[in-house]
């Protein structure tokens, strides 16, 4: 190991060739990674914001919140059913806004909602909204005006919530009664009765058996509720999303060990007598593979301080219209993912390690 170190520090330049394949590699896991989560969260706040344990869909509904419908009675069983501790009325309406400041008209989730959880405090007063914090880059402020759809409907906001967007779309939490009469006045094409929303947050009693009690829901109402993680995954797109984009970090991360292992080749087939000498004053095939699998490694952790830092400064010149989550949970799934494949790319040099005969270096010129 020692002399791998030495190797390194005296001769950085001759691992260039890999290092910086490797940087564009960790960049583009890293960007990736980024991207996807900001879709995820961006597209899903809506469901996380409550912290339920279920979701009651309508049995027609085929798990889309848009096509699910509840009433007042429905609530009222839901209430009934042993285990449950809270039962909260969401309905959510599609419309274009007009935002103080911005010429264009945005598209915006307007939902109602019946009690605090979550990240959610208590509704507002009739006609006000807390907004999701993202319409700090639409230019809205605290007590600013935005009138919803085409009946140019007013909603004051009040306040902030964080993290509680849907689709990717600003999101505005009022009251029950300002839902719908926003989605009536609105959207007359799709009108909603009093007491009526279209899914059904629950929140159970603390220790009991979650599964069991939604499973007694939907035995009593003949619904389909969902936990929280199946809810997130019934959002169109979501699932197709995190499929395709974690393919390709995946297969990034294939490349990685490719890249690794061609050059560690390479580099093991030049020091062939270098290892034989070695081998030939008693050096074990254990140490040298521990010298190469070092260098793999403080290679990879290279690259990935250059492609975070690469990976920062790109999150921090994109548009607000990107949607990138630079989390540090990610960071370390990438860095994790490419010391692996680092390592694994390392080691296909091992076979040619052990085969090495030390009585080559008779000879070798070394």
């Amino acid at each position: 190991m020692r002399l791998a170190m030495r190797e390194l520090i005296r001769r950085p330049a001759r691992f260039v060739s890999a290092a910086g394949p490797l940087t564009l590699l960790v960049l583009l896991m890293l960007f990736l990674g980024w991207l996807l989560d900001g879709l995820f969260l961006g597209s899903t706040g809506a469901i996380r914001a409550h912290g339920a344990d279920g979701f009651v869909f309508s049995a027609d509904a085929r798990e889309s919140l848009l096509r699910s419908s509840v009433d007042e009675g429905d609530l009222n069983a839901i209430a009934a059913v042993d285990g449950v501790e809270s039962v909260s009325g969401i309905g959510v309406s599609l419309l274009g806004a007009e935002v103080p400041g911005e010429d264009d008209v945005a598209n915006v989730v307007v939902a109602g909602y019946q009690l605090a959880g979550g990240v959610l405090p208590e509704p507002p007063a009739p006609g006000t909204a807390w907004a999701d914090r993202q319409f700090n880059a639409l230019g809205a402020g605290i007590g600013d005006v935005v009138l919803v759809g085409p009946a140019a409907t007013p909603i004051e906001i009040v306040g902030w919530v964080d993290d509680t967007n849907y689709l990717l779309l600003n999101t505005l939490w009022v009251d029950p009664e300002t839902w719908r009469e926003i989605q009536n006045a609105n959207r007359p094409d799709a009108i909603v009765a009093p007491g009526e929303f279209q899914v059904a947050a629950v929140t159970t009693v603390d220790g009991i058996d979650e599964a069991a009690v939604r499973s007694a829901i939907d035995a009593t109402l003949g619904t389909e509720t969902l936990t929280e993680q199946e809810a997130v995954l019934a959002i169109p797109g979501v699932p197709e999303q995190n499929a395709t984009i974690g393919a390709v970090i995946y297969a990034t991360a294939v490349v990685v060990a490719l890249v690794v292992g061609l050059f560690f080749a390479l580099i093991t087939l030049e020091r062939t007598g270098i290892y034989a000498l070695l081998k030939a004053i008693g050096v074990h095939n254990r140490s040298l593979a521990v010298g190469l699998v070092t260098q793999a490694l403080l290679v990879a952790l290279v690259a990935f301080i250059a492609g975070g830092a690469f990976g920062l400064f790109l999150g921090s010149v994109m548009p607000a219209e990107v949607p990138l989550e630079l989390s540090v949970g990610r960071a370390v799934f990438v860095l994790i993912a490419v010391a692996v494949a680092a390592v694994a790319g390392s080691l296909a040099s091992l076979r040619r390690i052990v085969r090495i005969d030390p009585a080559s270096a008779i000879g070798a010129g070394v």
